[in-house]
Order: C-alpha cells, then sequence, then structure tokens
C-alpha cells in the first residue's frame, strides 16, 4: 500500500468546443501515508489479515572507497519484516536479528558485497537522495538468487532510513501487508484501498509480467501433458482394437456359452485399466526420479537450482487423468467385442 503521484487538471476548458485543452503532467506529491498508525490500526482489524508491516524506502549510493553504486535502502522494523518475507532464510552470512540492537547496521544483498568487497562487520557508506550520508556496519548479507535485487537492496532500520530522508519518525512509504489467502489478495486490496484511500496492489497485480509468463507456462505444459495422455490411450486403445480382431472367434465362443455382453466388457475394461495403473505406479516412480534429480540441477543466473518441487495436487491430476483415458480406450474397443454375434462368427 503506498501513495501515487497524481495527474494535473484541465488549465483551459472551452464551453463551445469539442476538445478539451489540458496540460498532462505528473503532480509530484510527497509519497508519504498520512497517520500511518490509523491506516495500520485500521488494516489490523481485517480479519484476512496476518501481518502489516510499514516500511520507509530510500534510494541511495552505496560508498566504499572509490567504488560507489546506486541502490534501494530499505527501512524496516526487523521482526516485522522478518515476519513477512522470511529474510532469515535468505542469509548467507551473519545474523538478521542483529538489526533490532544496531541502529548503524546494514543487511546487504549479495551482488552488493561482490562488487564493493565487503564482509561482516566491514564499514559502508550510503549517500540518500536528499544529500546525507551517514556510515553502517555490515551485520549480514541474504541472498535471494535475483540478482538485480541482490545488487541493489538493502535493509535498516526504519529509523535510519527516515534519517536518511531527512523526515520525522511518522514518515512511511508504503505498508506491507500479508493475508490468510495469497489467491485472494486482488479482493483485499480493493478493500483496504477504499477503506483507507491509498493505493493497494495485490501481489499478482504487482508482478503481472511475471504472473503472465507463469500462466502461458503451464497453459504449455497442461497441453503437452494432456497431448501424453492421448497419445498413450490411443496406443492401449489399438492394443486392445487388435486383441478383439485377433480373439473374434473366443469372444464368439463365450457368448455362444453364456457370457453377457456386460461380462464382455468388464474383461476388456479390466485389462485397459490395469495396463494404465501399471503405466500410473510407472509413472509416479519415474516423475519422483525426475524430480530428486532436477531439484539438484544448478541453472544459475537468477533461477539458481531448478524450479521443480513435489506437487501431490499434480500427482492427483495425473493419476486420475491417466486411469479416465485408459478407461475410454478399453471401453471403445470392449464395446465392439460384446455386440459381436456368435452365429455369424462361428459360421465363417
Amino acid at each position: 500500500m503506498h501513495k501515487d503521484d497524481e495527474i494535473s487538471k484541465a488549465l483551459i476548458h472551452l464551453n463551445n468546443s469539442k476538445s478539451l485543452i489540458i496540460n498532462p503532467k505528473v503532480v509530484p506529491v510527497n509519497n508519504t501515508i498520512i497517520n500511518p498508525n490509523l491506516v495500520i490500526e485500521i488494516i489490523l482489524q481485517q480479519k484476512e489479515v496476518v501481518v502489516v508491516t510499514p516500511q520507509v524506502n530510500s534510494n541511495v549510493f552505496y560508498n566504499n572507497g572509490k567504488s560507489q553504486i546506486s541502490g534501494l535502502a530499505v527501512g524496516v522494523k526487523p521482526d516485522e519484516a522478518n515476519l513477512m518475507y522470511n529474510i532469515k532464510s535468505f542469509m548467507v552470512e551473519g545474523n538478521f536479528d542483529l538489526l533490532k540492537s544496531n541502529p548503524n547496521g546494514i543487511v546487504i544483498g549479495s551482488g552488493i558485497s561482490e562488487k564493493m568487497n565487503l564482509r561482516i562487520n566491514d564499514n559502508l557508506n550510503l549517500t540518500s537522495s536528499k544529500g546525507v550520508n551517514r556510515t553502517f556496519k555490515v551485520l549480514g548479507i541474504f541472498k535471494t538468487n535475483n540478482s538485480n535485487t541482490d545488487k541493489t537492496k538493502s535493509y535498516i532500520n526504519i529509523s535510519a532510513s527516515q534519517q536518511l530522508l531527512k523526515e520525522g519518525t511518522s514518515y512511511i512509504t508504503d505498508i506491507n501487508v500479508n493475508i490468510t489467502d495469497p489467491e485472494n489478495a486482488e479482493g483485499i486490496a480493493t478493500k483496504l484501498s477504499e477503506i483507507t484511500g491509498y493505493k493497494a496492489e495485490g501481489w499478482k497485480q504487482a508482478n503481472e509480467s511475471l504472473m503472465a509468463a507463469n500462466k502461458m507456462r503451464k497453459i504449455i505444459i497442461t497441453f503437452v501433458s494432456l497431448t501424453i495422455l492421448l497419445v498413450a490411450g490411443f496406443g492401449i486403445y489399438n492394443i486392445l482394437n487388435m486383441t478383439v480382431s485377433q480373439k473374434i472367434n473366443d469372444i464368439a465362443i463365450l457368448k455362444a456359452i453364456g457370457f453377457k455382453g456386460k461380462d464382455v466388457i468388464r474383461i476388456f475394461v479390466t485389462q485397459a485399466v490395469t495396463i494404465g495403473f501399471l503405466g500410473v505406479i510407472g509413472g509416479v516412480l519415474m516423475a519422483s526420479v525426475l524430480i530428486t534429480i532436477l531439484k539438484n540441477v544448478y541453472v544459475g543466473g537468477d533461477i539458481g537450482y531448478f524450479p521443480i518441487d513435489y506437487e501431490p495436487i499434480k500427482y492427483l491430476q495425473g493419476i486420475v487423468i491417466g486411469l479416465v483415458i485408459t478407461f475410454f480406450a478399453g471401453f471403445i474397443p470392449a464395446k465392439k467385442a460384446a455386440n459381436v454375434d456368435p452365429v455369424e462368427i462361428l459360421r465363417k
């Protein structure tokens, strides 16, 4: 949740003309949240909300000797920020908890550490956009495997960030909210916008490009998987269809001695489902082995290790779809076998 810049209003409006002369410029405003404590209190009253934490974003230059890089220093309340982002899980050196007791401490991304040759307990000078210089002590290094984040982002105490921007203790640029159901983030964001009057974005809305790419990937994977299952189903159908053709005399004899059509159907459907069941077991075992191997493959870049994991829902979907397809792949030729007239077959 944050405050956005606004577009300026029309300068001239001609009543007798269809045209509207405007000057559409962005009006710079002080991007702060008025009375943030009240806003946080209102948000916490919503039953879907789990964690709420304020932060102050400050564009800075990191200085170490002659080295200088630009980045973003995020002022946070350490305990709340860790509950929100689980920062401790990304730590590769140092201790994030030390930030609570050290107002001059900073936790930096691994990219900043590598570029500026910084280690734990080293000093790092920050210059803010307001021209304030301040030296911080490196208390920890985190690595998210997102190169842009690791090369630019750092965490400091919220009070230190306010001082870098020459602002008071009530200055807040963003309020981050964690809810019980992440999939309902867009609905909660709309609700919070109406209640507070500030712009609220769900995580999907804030990452539209990534969500579009993820959706496209899921569609491709789904169609490829269904295609493979359908091909397997046609394979089973062809096998059973050939079996019916080859065993037509045996089927006729079975019907002649009293077997009904549903008995013949049960025989072939059982055969098809058995093939499908064995295939499902083999597929689950092979998928588990491949996932175990791929999880340990390092692809590098922002991705890190191959992004794959065991998903019980996907296993269940594969098993159900596989068995359904094999059932119909066996039912169609079985129906054909059930309609065999034993008299005509035995005459031939």
